[in-house]
């Protein structure tokens, strides 16, 4: 079954308009990239640490988040710190780390429905010739589709594991690939099922 990454609460971020979070995530984005500060930046990480924390979310709920991302930062601070220095390396990663927590602020408090919901009416207001649904529904399937692989991953983790095959990549890589496509296939014949277009 899929799942979203919404975790239910009552607090003041939980109960605010889905369509009003996500115009402050877009606004709040862009002046992190506008303003090219690393003052701004720890700035903005101290305002989404707030924001965690009016929603009652633990710190474990931000770890989860930027666990995914953890090799990619990685990646892209070993590159600036290549390219660049120590100073800069810092900077940018911590500036997409940031935004990674900040939108998943969004996603942990609000339900994927709501969330595709406001997306869609908000694209119809914008423009009739835009194709609403069409990208609504492209966002719902990825809200779903990543906690969907995160979980199989996981469960194929521990198989291998349980195996002695935790140091083969394929032997981790194959399967997983192998189940998301297969999933993919079916999300595929159940929505040409319902004549979604």
């Amino acid at each position: 079954m899929l799942s979203d990454l919404h975790v239910p609460g009552n607090s003041p971020v939980h109960r605010a308009r889905p369509g009003v979070k996500l115009a402050l995530l877009a606004v709040f984005c862009t002046a992190v990239f506008i303003l090219d500060d690393p003052l701004v930046t720890a700035m903005s990480g101290a305002l989404v640490a707030l924001g965690y924390a009016a929603a009652g979310l633990r710190p474990r709920h931000a770890w989860t988040s930027l666990r995914p991302a953890l090799w990619p930062l990685v990646i892209v601070f070993l590159a600036q710190l290549v390219l660049a220095d120590a100073g800069t390396a810092m900077f940018v990663t911590g500036r997409f780390a940031v935004l990674i927590l900040a939108a998943s602020l969004l996603t942990l408090t609000t339900r994927a429905v709501d969330l595709t919901d406001s997306l869609r009416v908000g694209l119809e207001r914008l423009s009739p010739r835009i194709p609403a649904d069409r990208i609504a529904l492209a966002v719902s399937l990825c809200l779903r589709f990543i906690p969907l692989v995160r979980t199989v991953l996981e469960d194929i983790r521990r198989a291998q594991w349980s195996r002695g095959l935790e140091r083969r990549p394929l032997a981790l890589l194959v399967p997983l690939i192998v189940r998301t496509l297969r999933t993919a296939d079916e999300m595929a014949e159940a929505i040409e099922a319902r004549s979604v277009e």
